[in-house]
C-alpha cells in the first residue's frame, strides 16, 4: 500500500485537495492528512461541507465522509510532533500540499517548521523525497516567485493550479480533474480521470 502525505492549507481551491484525497483513497493509498485552521475556513466557505469546530474531531469527520477507516486515512493535528511525518527516521512518504498558501511556501522555503505541515515538508525535502506544492494564487508577487524558485532548487515540484483547456472541459469538475490528474501522474499513481495527450 503506497503512502502519501497530503496537507491542505489556506489558499483558495479546497476542491482540488478534496478531489485529490478521493482519488488517492480510490487508488488504494494510505493517506497521512494534515489540515490547517485556515484550510478549514476555506473548506467551509468554498464547499457544502462544514468541518466541526473542534479540530480533534476532524479526523473522524474525514473518515466518515470518505467512508474509510482511520488506518487508511490517518489525520494528524498541527502540533502532533510524535506523528510519523514529523521525523525522517520514519518511512518518509511523498508529500503534496494542495492548495499551498503563500505563507506556507514562505515558511517551507526558510525552514520555519512552526507547525506539523511545515515540519513534514522540511522532512520530505531533507530526505530527498517528492514534495509537490500546488499554489493557487494570482498574480504572483516577487516574494512568491522567489520562494517557488528556491523550493524548486531545493528539489520540490511546483505545480500551480492552472488547468488546461485542450481537453474541452464541460464543467468545473473537469477543470479540477485536470490538475488532480497531473498531481497523480507526478506521484506515479495510475489515473483514468483525464485522457492523456495524443490518446
Amino acid at each position: 500500500m503506497q503512502t502519501i502525505s497530503l496537507a491542505i492549507t489556506g489558499g483558495s481551491g479546497a476542491q482540488y485537495a478534496l478531489r485529490l484525497l478521493q482519488c488517492l483513497l480510490a487508488a488504494g493509498c494510505q493517506v497521512n492528512l494534515m489540515v490547517s485552521r485556515a484550510a478549514a475556513v476555506v473548506i467551509n466557505t468554498e464547499t457544502e461541507w462544514q468541518l466541526p469546530e473542534d479540530e480533534t474531531a476532524w479526523g473522524s469527520w474525514f473518515c466518515e465522509h470518505y467512508n474509510v477507516d482511520a488506518e487508511r486515512l490517518r489525520f494528524y493535528s498541527r502540533e502532533d510532533w510524535f506523528s510519523p511525518v514529523a521525523s525522517g527516521s520514519s518511512r518518509c512518504a511523498p508529500m503534496v500540499i494542495c492548495p499551498a498558501s503563500g505563507g506556507t511556501l514562505s515558511a517551507i522555503a526558510c525552514g520555519a517548521s512552526n507547525n506539523l505541515i511545515e515540519r513534514a515538508a522540511d522532512v520530505v525535502l531533507k530526505e530527498r523525497k517528492p514534495l509537490l506544492l500546488v499554489p493557487r494564487e494570482m498574480p504572483y508577487s516577487a516574494i512568491h516567485l522567489e520562494n517557488m524558485l528556491k523550493l524548486t532548487q531545493l528539489g520540490a515540484i511546483v505545480m500551480p493550479a492552472s488547468p488546461g483547456f485542450y481537453h474541452s472541459p464541460n464543467s468545473i469538475e473537469d477543470l479540477i480533474d485536470f490538475v488532480v490528474a497531473r498531481i497523480l501522474d507526478q506521484l506515479g499513481i495510475e489515473q483514468d480521470i483525464m485522457p492523456r495527450w495524443g490518446e
